[in-house]
């Protein structure tokens, strides 16, 4: 087939123009790329600016989500840190939050999630890519990695139940022999948590050689009992894993700001 000069040059203009649309359609794409790529980048901070958290001093549940925001990327949320002593807990500031009068209280925008491992999760599942994965991927590791977090309740019951026996009892209704239970009962889960580290071998997390969300949710508690006198020579694997998490950014970021001030603690549990 022969093509006049004529239809040639008008072929050769439509195919000139379709080049340039094109080229037009490709920059268009990489700039909407670049800029959801920088989107992606300032979202945590941004979204960190709409966020919320009242806690207090030294309580593991509030430290909880602080390390998971610092795990997250989100160092830029407004932290309000309250008074237990002058009970700003029970503060209508909490309270519009926090029904409960509890802390922490967290809010993100118009959500808000008050319970320390629902928020834990909460931060994980919407800044999923963002900073530390908290959730393995493989089933084995997952169920390891829930099967301790949970665990982590008992340990965190048993050890209020110590610590905070007389806060907790009336002083007519205490007994040595309600206290002394209550030791026996911390001693063998501290075991049960020795074992579990001993079998992961040397320079383990709580749920194997990665930190996960186990680790977020259960070190305060652990990082508690040490605050209150617990031996590292009595429970080596557990001293080795407080010392390998305080060098941890996160756990720095977050350390209780009157623990920095009085250091030494207390020795409540020396004997255990």
């Amino acid at each position: 087939m022969h093509f006049s000069p004529l239809t040639r040059e008008r072929k050769n203009r439509r195919q000139k123009k379709n080049s340039t649309s094109v080229r037009v359609v490709h920059r268009q794409t990489a700039a909407k790329a670049c800029r959801k790529r920088d989107f992606e980048a300032l979202e945590p901070e941004i979204m960190a600016q709409d966020m919320t958290l009242l806690w207090g001093s030294g309580s593991p549940p509030c430290w909880r989500v602080m390390i998971a925001l610092e795990e997250k990327k989100l160092q830029g949320y407004n932290s309000v840190l309250l008074s237990f002593d002058k009970m700003e807990h029970k503060s209508q500031q909490v309270l519009d939050i926090n029904p409960r009068g509890q802390v922490p209280s967290f809010k993100h925008g118009d959500i808000i999630v008050n319970e320390s491992y629902a928020a834990c999760f909460y931060l994980e599942s919407r800044f999923k890519s963002q900073g530390t994965k908290l959730i393995p991927d493989g089933p084995e590791e997952q169920a390891l990695m829930y099967q301790r977090m949970f665990e982590g309740l008992s340990l965190y019951d048993k050890l209020g139940a110590v610590i905070f026996y007389d806060y907790y009892v009336p002083e007519g209704e205490r007994l040595e022999s309600a206290l002394k239970r209550n030791k026996e009962t911390l001693v063998t889960e501290l075991k049960l948590w020795e074992g579990y580290l001993e079998k992961l071998g040397s320079g383990s997390y709580l749920a194997g050689k990665a930190f996960t969300m186990t680790d977020v949710v259960v070190f305060p508690t652990v990082a508690t009992a040490f605050r209150f006198g617990l031996s590292a020579e009595r429970y080596p694997k557990l001293g080795a894993y407080h010392a390998l998490m305080k060098e941890r950014p996160s756990i720095k970021a977050s350390w209780p700001p009157h623990w920095l001030e009085n250091p030494k603690g207390q020795d409540t549990l020396k004997d255990i």
